[in-house]
């Protein structure tokens, strides 16, 4: 497959926030699962069937569990989509004034011919910021499509946002990615980066960062000049 990594485009918007919101709510699933396999949620469902049995009948014992089970779902579910309604809201909305509009920010995306036409495979984003004297990049929005993953598109769009990075003589890039996004982790940590800390910040109150057991995890790679 024939990839072309190039800044965004005006053109690139709707194909683009398809591929973003897509590739946030495919998290649901792996999150939903990774709270009720833990030992704790196994333990709760085992117990409200039995408390549901044991009280009422076999329809007490579904009900229990179920009503369990459904509001964890939700919370997992809401966990994501909230986090994509307010991007779409605000900087997924323009951006071209949120990442193209200075120079020491950027937006790139990963093109690829699919079945004879040119299709958005990938993006990712890089912001300059700044703490007190240190200058540093942070990377945003690094999506790849699932038809695309397993090439290595993730590591080069990375990189794209490391070297950037370095040509602007920033001391770091940090990022944040969920506890969930096992794959992202492990690529991030590939490339050098190192968990800095982890926080429950997020869109979403947070009792259902709790229910659905998610940690947003702030990484950082620091760069040699």
């Amino acid at each position: 497959m024939q990839l072309v990594i190039r800044r965004y485009r005006p053109s690139d918007k709707d194909t683009v926030l398809t591929l973003f919101s897509d590739g946030i709510l495919e998290h649901i699933g792996p999150c939903f699962h990774n709270a009720m396999t833990s030992p704790l949620y196994l333990s709760i469902t085992l117990g409200l069937c039995a408390a549901g049995y044991f009280l009422g009948s076999v329809l007490g014992a579904l009900v229990s569990a179920g009503g369990w089970v459904g509001l964890v779902y939700y919370c997992c579910h809401e966990l994501y989509t909230s986090f994509v309604r307010a991007r779409l809201r605000t900087d997924m909305q323009d951006i071209p004034g949120n990442y193209l509009s200075r120079p020491d920010d950027c937006f790139w995306v990963a093109e690829a011919e699919v079945n004879g036409k040119s299709r958005v495979v990938g993006m990712v984003a890089v912001v300059a910021k700044q703490n007190g004297k240190e200058r540093y990049g942070e990377l945003f929005r690094m999506i790849i499509s699932s038809s695309c993953r397993r090439t290595g598109l993730g590591s080069r769009l990375a990189q794209m946002v490391v070297d950037f990075s370095r040509e602007r003589g920033f001391s770091s890039v940090i990022l944040e990615t969920s506890s969930t996004q096992t794959a992202a982790v492990a690529l991030y940590e590939k490339m050098g980066f190192s968990l800095v800390q982890s926080h429950t910040t997020t869109e979403a109150p947070l009792w259902m960062i709790m229910l659905a057991r998610v940690m947003v995890l702030k990484m950082e790679k620091r760069i040699q000049a």
